[in-house]
């Protein structure tokens, strides 16, 4: 398997990066994961710590090539979820660490990817979004609802408002699994917290599966940094894992 990937994870105008992000390249399967601590509560840092690390445990100890890779995505998020909630055990509700996330694997030609709360995976092709998730959002219910345009969702006074997470009460959260995605030479999957896409144009995001050969880690800093400056001085953590897939 051919592949370019590149990450990053920046700061933004906080105090602490509660975001993590990895990228995992094992025999002929590549696991990608980004994970968001929720900052408006407890210890989003460890949740996001323990949730990844979690992750890489799973990708790590199961045999590739993986046979059922949208199983593993559930079994990869809920077994992150577990850690995460294994944090609050004795806190009050509202004080135990939380974190959404998004996940993908890329295995021969075929990409899978799963998700928790506003994290986002997008999958890009020559310039152009082919497809995205959908938010666990209030904002994002009211966009598929036609009641809000995405020029209003933006500035939606409950746009950071997520309706479901990783960590918090034990109960397994709502996640949305993509299913099977076939591959072309050149197409970009890229993963990212709300503090990258939230500060960036389709347009902008898009052209990421377009820039040269070599310059893809480049183009992903230059995203990163774009995004931060957009949203100054109230950018958030903004955290990125993306890949280009170039063949078998």
């Amino acid at each position: 398997m051919h592949i370019e990937h590149a990450d990053l994870s920046l700061l933004g105008n906080r105090d602490e990066n509660q975001d993590r992000v990895a990228v995992a390249l094992g025999d002929g399967s590549v696991f990608l994961a980004v994970v968001d601590g929720m900052g408006g509560h407890a210890d989003g840092a460890k949740a996001a710590e323990v949730a990844i690390r979690s992750m890489l445990d799973e990708f790590w100890e199961t045999s590739r090539p993986l046979f059922d890779p949208e199983g593993f995505l559930h079994l990869t998020i809920g077994r992150a979820h577990e850690a995460a909630v294994a944090l609050g055990v004795g806190l009050p509700q509202e004080a135990r660490p939380r974190a959404t996330c998004v996940v993908c694997l890329v295995q021969g030609s075929s990409a899978y990817w799963a998700h928790v709360g506003d994290s986002r995976a997008y999958w890009l092709r020559e310039g152009a979004i082919v497809e995205r998730t959908r938010d666990h959002s209030h904002v994002e219910l009211l966009l598929r609802a036609g009641r809000i345009t995405e020029q209003q969702a933006q500035d939606h006074p409950m746009r950071n408002y997520v309706e479901s997470c990783i960590g918090g009460e034990p109960v397994l959260p709502e996640m949305s699994l993509g299913g099977r995605r076939n591959l072309q030479p050149g197409d970009v999957l890229m993963l990212c917290s709300d503090g990258l896409w939230s500060g960036l144009t389709d347009e902008q995001i898009a052209s990421l599966s377009t820039c040269p050969e070599g310059d893809f880690r480049e183009t992903l800093a230059e995203l990163g940094d774009r995004a931060v400056h957009a949203t100054a001085p109230f950018a958030d953590n903004t955290t990125a894992a993306a890949l280009r897939w170039k063949g078998p």
